[in-house]
């Protein structure tokens, strides 16, 4: 049964697509080819489990997610909060983000990941004393966060924003006409938005290295995209700022009639991404002093920052299109979005530990994780959702 389309319908159901993706990208990690488990300190593995089984096809995957859908994550995350800001005041906004981020992070989160991770301490310790489990987890592995550092870190964005609130109302007209007057110009939005990612990733991922992570204790977060993910959930509140529906993304704008064309080339960049680090092109070029190295990087770079671009663009484009009517599973999806977030992890880990054993490939194993932890964390947020204070914030 469908019903008639919602003006931001569409933002909620990439937004619950986006969570889906996250199930499926934590759920091929244990089963691609440079997985790796450190017996030493597990925190330091690549995931928490890692199966002899593995499939290039999970790699390739894999990146094609990382790549992009974090920092379309934050974005999305920022395009309501002008609106929301200027309904509840700022008291009752931070108020509200403190119930909805911060306190479910420390509390929730904490839990959860304590029992996502036993396994992986198992497999590392050979032990199955919680006690000892529990004083590794804090003491040692220093408190894992797991995916939840997502949404710590978009609390703490959520103050900037208050922070800079009179200085985006001051400046929000002039942003805004020139966002909307891009609504026909889209290779103009292309340029723009690719060099405003190439700025806030390139030169940090260089300096200190593209996977450098940092934090303490639960507030961990991949500091070579931290200016990436602010920008991009900076841009979320300044187009969030005009009527993006109407305007950037209306259905008769050439951004989004052109969608298949952004699908097309995000796709067309990814693959040639993939064959350039796969075939080893640019290294090989460094090795035999045909380029040098800080050229073959920042080629490589440009590539990735291209790929993160079309990719944002692609996906916002092709729901804005495409998505005309309600469907009954996916208004349940979307709306329990943020707890399919929160709570899929311990599922996950644990299906992948459970399924170790079996001698059957890596992509049945995937396939199984990914749709077991969906359904179980979508099913346990359902229930979940029936206590008054959790749907409340949930």
């Amino acid at each position: 049964m469908t019903k008639p389309l919602n003006r931001n319908l569409w933002v909620d159901y990439l937004r619950s697509a986006l969570t889906v993706l996250v199930v499926a990208h934590h759920a091929s990690l244990a089963y691609t080819t440079f997985a790796r488990f450190d017996k030493e300190a597990y925190i330091s593995s690549t995931h928490p489990i890692v199966d002899v089984r593995r499939w290039v096809g999970l790699d390739i995957f894999e990146n094609f997610n990382d790549i992009f859908f974090m920092s379309l994550m934050f974005l999305v995350g920022g395009l309501f909060l002008v609106r929301s800001s200027h309904k509840k005041g700022i008291y009752l906004f931070i108020k509200d983000r403190f119930y909805r981020l911060l306190i479910p992070f420390i509390t929730l989160g904490t839990f959860l990941m304590l029992i996502a991770y036993f396994p992986a301490y198992y497999i590392a310790r050979e032990n199955t004393d919680l006690v000892a489990y529990i004083k590794d987890f804090f003491l040692v592995e220093q408190w894992p966060v797991g995916p939840p550092w997502f949404i710590w870190v978009l609390f703490v964005f959520n103050l900037l924003f208050i922070l800079l609130n009179r200085v985006i109302i001051k400046t929000s007209k002039n942003t805004g006409t020139i966002i909307s007057s891009l609504q026909n110009k889209p290779w103009w939005l292309f340029i723009l938005w690719w060099l405003i990612t190439w700025v806030l990733y390139v030169p940090v991922a260089y300096a200190i290295g593209a996977g450098t992570w940092t934090g303490l204790g639960p507030f961990d977060f991949q500091l070579s995209r931290v200016l990436l993910y602010f920008g991009y959930f900076m841009l979320g509140v300044l187009i969030g700022a005009t009527d993006f529906n109407q305007q950037l993304f209306s259905l008769t704008s050439a951004i989004t009639r052109k969608w298949w064309l952004w699908v097309i080339l995000a796709l067309t960049v990814y693959a040639i991404l993939t064959i350039v680090e796969r075939k080893n092109i640019l290294a090989d070029m460094v090795k035999a002093n045909q380029l040098e190295s800080f050229s073959g990087w920042m080629i490589y770079f440009s590539i990735y920052t291209a790929s993160c671009t079309l990719s944002s663009i692609a996906f916002l484009t092709t729901f804005r299109k495409l998505i005309h009517t309600t469907f009954a599973w996916w208004d349940s999806l979307a709306s329990n979005a943020y707890l399919i977030y929160l709570t899929h992890y311990p599922f996950l880990i644990w299906i992948q530990f459970l399924l170790m054993p079996y001698h059957i490939p890596a992509f049945i194993k995937f396939l199984l994780t990914f749709i077991f932890s969906l359904a179980l964390s979508w099913g346990l947020s359902n229930l979940l959702r029936k206590i008054k204070l959790i749907n409340q914030y949930f």
